[in-house]
């Protein structure tokens, strides 16, 4: 993901990636391609010392220390979600980074995109009729995902797993929809052997009137990638699929909101760091905020905690 975002970041006109760094080697090697004229730093705090605004796509459990290295400094933080994984260590980082004033923002990339924007917008306006809920639906063939297998940590339970990783996005964007969430139940299933991550996920979600949001999460199968939130209302029902596609339904076949572009993936990422200048600027924004990226880390942790696993 550090990568993509670097790829976006130089092709965005507010923004020159100066210093780059990483504990593996290979990896500063393959970000110094994408940014020929950054400069590979010796240490973290070699590389956070001059930035404006310091960008961390490392695993969650080192994003603390990063975070709040740099805020000390009194720099802007864009962390990757999920914020972490020990929630009183997240409610410690939030209260930190808030005490230093310094702009901050997470990087649930839904926070800005078309989709939940025109969905946002056509709740409001009642065209959905009555809210009944929100249904997420992820599968996968394996996991890591092809493009991720360099990050060897997301195959572990301890800080990977579909849920942390794409399932939070779809309880933010629920949570935009339909207001805080808590858990009622769940279920999430192992693998025997090792500390690897869940394979299977099941949960319900409600909102403080009773809406449920319904989860359902498996790994394994010859199949594409699946990755769906439906809000379902009682004229209009809409349906985001991977990300930024938005289908809409009346109670026939699902069928485009709108002509969705080409490179969804690069729209998005311009998006998000459109309005990470207006975060830095001291503008409104819509970026995911840390006291939301906290609420759905706990739901998160809520779940892969459930009762029932194996």
């Amino acid at each position: 993901m550090g990568q993509r975002m670097l790829e976006h970041m130089t092709l965005h006109p507010e923004f020159v990636v100066d210093t780059i760094w990483d504990p593996d080697i290979s990896a500063c090697q393959a970000a110094q391609k994408l940014v020929p004229n950054s400069v590979t730093a010796s240490s973290p705090e070699d590389a956070m010392r001059n930035a404006d605004v310091v960008y961390l796509a490392c695993p969650p459990v080192s994003r603390k220390a990063y975070a709040l290295a740099a805020a000390e400094q009194g720099q802007a933080v864009f962390l990757e979600k999920p914020l972490g994984i020990n929630v009183s260590e997240s409610r410690e980082l939030v209260k930190r980074l808030t005490a230093a004033g310094v702009p901050t923002a997470v990087n649930f990339t839904q926070a800005t995109g078309h989709a939940l924007t025109d969905v946002s917008l056509a709740v409001k306006g009642g065209e959905l009729g009555d809210l009944i809920g929100v249904d997420i639906i992820v599968t996968y063939s394996q996991w890591p995902r092809r493009w991720q297998q360099a990050a060897n940590w997301l195959r572990f339970s301890d800080e990977g797993g579909m849920t942390r990783e794409v399932i939070s996005h779809f309880i933010f964007l629920s949570e935009r929809i339909l207001g805080p969430l808590k858990l009622v139940w769940a279920f999430t299933d192992y693998p025997a052997e090792g500390n690897l991550c869940e394979t299977q996920v099941a949960a319900r979600l409600v909102n403080e009137v009773g809406l449920p949001v319904t989860i359902m999460g498996s790994v394994g199968g010859a199949q594409p990638e699946r990755q769906e939130v439906t809000i379902k209302g009682s004229k209009i029902s809409r349906r985001i699929s991977e990300f930024v596609i938005d289908t809409v339904s009346s109670g026939g076949p699902f069928v485009p909101a709108d002509s969705s572009p080409e490179d969804t993936r690069a729209i998005g990422l311009k998006a998000q760091l459109d309005d990470l200048t207006l975060l830095m600027a001291g503008q409104p924004n819509r970026l995911a905020t840390i006291d939301e990226a906290l609420r759905v880390q706990i739901l998160i942790e809520g779940i892969l905690a459930s009762p029932g696993n194996n």
